[in-house]
């Protein structure tokens, strides 16, 4: 297995086996101090640096919080128009990377544009973490999503995966390739003009994923250990920044996941995971279900960040 130790996580597409599981190890080893809600000194010499020239709120504060609960210090920006790289001067990677490198030992960022933080770390001297880039991949996420489906089910392992959404969607990038380095199948639900491309279909079958289509969720249900939800109401993720519209669009039956749904036809122990926000495909009413893991996943998100964090920069190994 490849050490962690000042590695860039920028794609789950090269993973093996076992650093998933390496990850998950040392998620639990850490996970006391998250949830007593407390601090540790594990990285109190070390700064993480977070870029995040778009929107979040889950993925930003979990890795600022992750950093904390080890003792580190943060600093960053939430707003790209705030900076050289969003104003009149449109500064470019290369150049604002070759600035932040000297302000942290790690740099975290989410980027309208895919492959930006690959371009990142071409000209960074220190480790980058793909916190989501565009429609390309969103590593940290998934990982979360995994180390969620392993503490709730005890194994990833001989499970039937239901992904359901946009497949152009980045988390669904990420999982397709993660799902490789398991015994799983996988059946994928989307609109037609959300549908895996046949790019992406390729890359599964090359690395030996078990999967089907189907046209909606009420077709694989009743199959389904995990079902993995996104919404097909999208902003458009190639760009910086997507106000609101009056008609945002109303989901089709066909992907939704309901509460009626989950009672008339899914396996009692399933568990929905959904990276969140949600539109209307996962109403407020499946959250006091047995099936909801999305509040789970919050925790989960600092523990693993806090894993990645300390391998990354040395603190464990």
């Amino acid at each position: 297995m490849r050490s962690f130790i000042g590695r860039d996580i920028l794609s789950l597409k090269d993973w093996e086996r076992a650093e998933y599981f390496r990850v998950f190890e040392i998620a639990d080893e850490l996970a006391p101090v998250a949830r007593n809600r407390s601090n540790c000194d594990l990285l109190s010499d070390k700064t993480l640096l977070t870029a995040f020239y778009q929107p979040s709120t889950r993925t930003r504060l979990a890795t600022e919080a992750a950093m904390h609960r080890l003792g580190g210090h943060v600093l960053g920006f939430s707003d790209a128009k705030m900076t050289r790289a969003g104003d009149f001067y449109q500064e470019s990677i290369k150049d604002t990377v070759h600035m932040l490198e000297y302000y942290g030992d790690v740099i975290a960022m989410r980027h309208h544009q895919q492959g930006a933080p690959h371009e990142a770390a071409k000209w960074a001297s220190v480790p980058v973490i793909n916190c989501g880039d565009g429609w390309g991949e969103h590593p940290t996420q998934v990982l979360t999503d995994l180390y969620t489906i392993w503490k709730e089910r005890g194994t990833i392992d001989g499970l039937h995966f239901m992904c359901i959404g946009d497949m152009r969607m980045r988390t669904m990038h990420s999982i397709g390739y993660a799902m490789a380095q398991f015994d799983v199948e996988a059946t994928l639900i989307s609109p037609p003009e959300m549908s895996p491309t046949d790019e992406f279909k390729q890359e599964l079958a090359d690395l030996n994923l078990r999967f089907r289509e189907v046209k909606t969720s009420a077709e694989a249900i009743a199959d389904a250990d995990v079902i993995y939800m996104e919404p097909v109401v999208q902003a458009d993720y190639t760009k910086a920044r997507v106000e609101v519209t009056e008609d945002k669009g109303i989901t089709p039956a066909a992907y939704r996941v309901t509460r009626e749904l989950l009672r008339d036809k899914a396996k009692p122990d399933c568990i929905i995971l959904h990276s969140l926000p949600r539109m209307d495909e996962l109403p407020t009413d499946v959250d006091h279900t047995r099936h909801a893991r999305y509040w789970e996943e919050a925790f989960n998100g600092v523990v693993m960040r806090m894993a990645l964090l300390s391998l990354i920069l040395g603190a464990m190994e």
